[in-house]
């Protein structure tokens, strides 16, 4: 493969994780719990340091998302996560290692928005079935590191 190859490969990967995060966070703003877990493998694990334990596996990870979403909902809260920052690390055909910042913006019903929280995520991405999917996200909380 030539250096114009490579480049190429790495700009559409780059490109396909950013779409990827894009999708995955809107199925979330938009109170679609279980199809966002569905963008987790089937033994994925969702970590962060405000969370005293993992959510581990797709269906954990659903019921939390829901019932974060619905708690949201019922304060009339509309969450928004913005991704940027975006850094991904191939680590084979179908596997790389995705790291960015997220900031979860929160908007109550007819209110101002803020800025809730800065995060970093780790991401241990693998492409099953021909789309991407996370196995492993490590989330990290700016003000609890």
């Amino acid at each position: 493969m030539t250096t114009t190859d490579t480049a190429v490969a790495e700009a559409v990967l780059h490109v396909q994780i950013q779409q990827f995060y894009a999708a995955q966070m809107q199925l979330l703003d938009s109170g679609k719990a279980e199809d966002w877990a569905e963008t987790f493998t089937e033994d994925g694990v969702f970590a962060a340091n405000a969370h005293p334990e993992p959510a581990e596996g797709r269906a954990v990870i659903a019921a939390a998302a829901r019932k974060a979403t619905d708690e949201y909902a019922a304060q009339g809260i509309q969450r928004r996560h913005w991704l940027g920052m975006v850094n991904v690390e191939q680590r084979g055909t179908d596997e790389v290692f995705a790291q960015c910042y997220a900031l979860v913006i929160e908007t109550p019903r007819g209110g101002q928005a803020r800025l809730h929280v800065s995060t970093r995520c780790d991401d241990l991405l693998v492409r099953t079935g021909g789309r991407w999917q996370v196995r492993h996200r490590q989330v990290h909380r700016d003000d609890l590191s």
